[in-house]
């Protein structure tokens, strides 16, 4: 985006500038759909995050429509600068819930380990693995907001050494999370630390108190979380149906009496173009704040942004049951597509022979492993998303399979339990 021209102020402005007006689309709507599934992931999250932290209170799909209803302040905020800090906010606390989660998780197997007992190795498949590609792809999936960063931060030549620096972050905080929890439990690590501290499958039960830091921690960061990734979705949709938000380079051009005439004029988007005209390169990342604070411009995104909450919330109850399916369908499709496949292929297309040959070829091998990846997990998860088998009848027994990484007795029951696995005979 650095190279690109200054109206392009979007993702889907950049497919077009770099592939034509079919390239708009093939960024603009695997883009939306992400920005709209993910928050959904967080709404199911969130509400099976208070479902615990408030048992026998209200069932998962109320707690989901207080949810949405709580975070509407937060999703009014007009642009990601003006919510820096609450962003800022939503990544210490995720960093919090992480700490305390993964030292109760050190201390208990530390008092329950007393023989030092080796951790079980795991019984993998090539199923169990590529399906981590799904939760990697959003690990990394804050892609998703650099174009709306880019757009309104006042010295975007620095955000090539922002972004280094944040996924480096991302990837040592990963791998800390990763290399702990494997260290302790082996194979028997949870597909989602937090359900494991607030449940019995590690032995006894973790500290109430800890339990409840770490959950309203997550709750924080989800919270915000949502705010920030719908943000771009609001943008595009505001431009769509509000006429918003339009590119520089449009306003710049005078409007002959054809266009006038079968423009959509909500807002007297002449007034706001006018201004808009005007705008250099050095005040280009206040034009949005400037758009918003034009009179009887906010109440109009206001509602359309209550809509776009309401949808969301409506589909998260829907899929409530759902939610590792949920986040693996969405990193193993939209995600690894805008995120991974897409801006790679556009800076082939851009730079062309500007990049080594290397870079090109590696670049390609990237796209196509991604590519099949991404096709695969799409696959394995669209099925219990869209085609759910029957709901069977809840019989849960204290030693029923817990751990599908593990293999024989491990599946049933931590392995600390010797008197169990010792007793256990294969059936």
């Amino acid at each position: 985006m650095l190279e690109a021209p200054k109206h392009v102020r979007t993702f889907g402005d950049l497919g077009e500038f770099v592939l034509g007006t079919w390239g708009r689309w093939l960024v603009t709507i695997p883009h939306m759909i992400t920005c709209i599934l993910v928050p959904i992931a967080f709404l199911v999250l969130g509400g099976t995050l208070l479902t615990t932290l408030f048992p026998a209170s209200f069932e998962p799909e109320t707690w989901i429509i207080i949810m949405g209803i709580t975070l509407l302040p937060l999703g009014l905020i007009p642009t990601l600068k003006e919510g820096a800090m609450m962003a800022a906010a939503g990544f210490l606390s995720t960093i919090i819930a992480n700490v305390v989660a993964l030292g109760m998780l050190v201390d208990k197997m530390h008092s329950t380990n007393v023989d030092n007992l080796s951790v079980p190795s795991p019984n993998l498949s090539f199923k169990q693995v590529a399906t981590v590609f799904g939760n990697l792809a959003l690990t990394y999936g804050a892609g998703l907001t650099l174009p709306s960063l880019q757009r309104e931060h006042s010295e975007p030549q620095r955000m090539p050494r922002v972004i280094i620096v944040s996924l480096v972050l991302i990837t040592l905080l990963f791998f800390v999370d990763s290399v702990i929890a494997v260290a302790y439990l082996g194979c028997q690590i949870p597909g989602n630390l937090i359900y494991a501290i607030a449940g019995n499958d590690l032995g006894s039960a973790f500290n109430r108190g800890g339990v409840v830091i770490t959950y309203l921690a997550m709750q924080a960061h989800i919270t915000i979380a949502f705010t920030v990734v719908v943000l771009p979705a609001f943008y595009v949709l505001e431009r769509l149906f509000l006429g918003l938000h339009k590119p520089i380079g449009d306003a710049t051009q005078a409007p002959n009496a054809g266009d006038t005439a079968h423009s959509i004029d909500f807002l007297s988007l002449n007034s706001l173009n006018s201004q808009t005209t005007v705008a250099t390169d050095d005040d280009a990342h206040d034009i949005d704040s400037a758009t918003y604070s034009q009179p009887g411009v906010f109440p109009k995104v206001a509602v359309l942004r209550i809509v776009t909450v309401a949808c969301c919330v409506v589909v998260a109850v829907l899929w409530k049951d759902r939610l590792l399916d949920l986040l693996d369908f969405v990193g193993g499709s939209t995600y690894s597509l805008c995120c991974m496949i897409v801006p790679m292929v556009l800076s082939l297309k851009h730079f062309g022979k500007r990049l080594h040959v290397v870079e090109r070829a590696l670049a390609i091998l990237a796209c196509l492993i991604v590519a099949f990846l991404g096709a695969y997990v799409t696959y394995i998860t669209a099925g219990p998303l869209f085609s759910p088998a029957p709901k069977a009848i809840d019989v849960t027994i204290w030693d029923s399979p817990k751990f599908s990484y593990c293999s024989e007795s491990f599946v049933n029951v931590i392995y600390t339990n010797t008197s169990y696995h010792s007793a256990w005979r294969k059936p």
